[in-house]
């Protein structure tokens, strides 16, 4: 507990990955500080689009995500990915997970930031919508 400076003892029996992870490191001689996890419930909304034909990157979609959602942004993973057989259109389903360090988020907050998300990839990347 000293070493990481973590204040609860019960957080090493802690299953959270936000927890966790904060310990991966590349070798064991890395430094590390604990980082407070958030208390707070999260807010998962989902979005999917049609990919253009070739020039999509995922990277650019992740960080298109935490450019406009900022600290709110705990976490964002690809779901799944659907060819359709006829026209041979990709499709991406995306899952966003919102949590605010020091306070609860309503519905109403993280909706205007998912619009805006929504709105910047059909902007910026060129999807095509799905919601």
């Amino acid at each position: 507990m000293i070493l990481y400076d973590i204040p609860d003892i019960r957080l090493f029996w802690s299953e959270d990955e936000r927890f966790l992870k904060q310990f991966i490191g590349p070798h064991i001689w890395q430094k590390i500080k604990f980082q407070p996890l958030s208390r707070y419930p999260p807010l998962i909304n989902d979005i999917s689009f049609w990919l253009p034909s070739e020039t999509y990157s995922q990277n650019d979609f992740y960080d298109l995500v935490r450019t406009i959602g900022g600290d709110l942004i705990e976490k964002v993973v690809l779901l799944d990915e659907f060819a359709h057989p006829k026209t041979k259109k990709v499709s991406h389903c995306y899952r966003i997970i919102y949590r605010h360090p020091e306070r609860t988020l309503t519905q109403d907050e993280v909706h205007h930031v998912h619009r805006a998300i929504e709105e910047s990839a059909v902007r910026e990347l060129g999807v095509e919508g799905r919601f």
